[in-house]
């Protein structure tokens, strides 16, 4: 039986910003995306912070977190599968500068890709970022990315 690199997280951050001129009905359903559905709602935790943009333009910033380990591993599951080969390849690439030495992995996708349930790896400005913090012993970057490379490798 092949050995599964089993990638373990304490919690993980779905954000992005709602713009005024955005529904934000559909900005929380393209956040959607990166949730399984078999996730109970309870265990998202919502946060929307009103704030200001560069040019004092009202914006929101929306951050849906998990933390319960069952829906946390559900949730790695979920967004390994939507990745592409090409954006794993893309991640594998770049993950020195994914991932920070506090162990946490940054990924983020395309907005306006998620309103159409799709996520692709997106660098633009219009982005939602995934904060996966990864659980690893010893807790250093490098175990963090390892970790990370089995996984995706897998």
């Amino acid at each position: 039986m092949k050995n599964m690199a089993k990638l373990q997280a304490h919690h993980i951050r779905v954000s992005t910003f709602g713009h005024a001129t955005e529904d934000p009905e559909k900005v929380l359903e393209a956040m959607g995306t990166f949730f399984p559905e078999d996730i109970p709602s309870e265990d998202i935790e919502f946060e929307i912070i009103e704030t200001e943009g560069y040019f004092g333009n009202p914006i929101k910033v929306i951050n849906a977190e998990v933390k319960r380990s069952r829906s946390v591993k559900k949730m790695l599951e979920h967004i390994k599968n939507l990745l592409s080969e090409e954006d794993k390849e893309y991640l594998l690439e770049n993950l020195e500068e994914k991932v920070d030495e506090a162990g946490t992995f940054f990924i983020r996708f395309s907005k306006q890709r998620a309103y159409l349930g799709e996520a692709v790896i997106g660098e633009g400005e219009d982005v939602i970022q995934v904060k996966i913090k990864v659980k690893a012993f010893p807790m250093r970057k490098e175990t963090v990315v390892k970790s990370i490379k089995e996984w995706l490798s897998e």
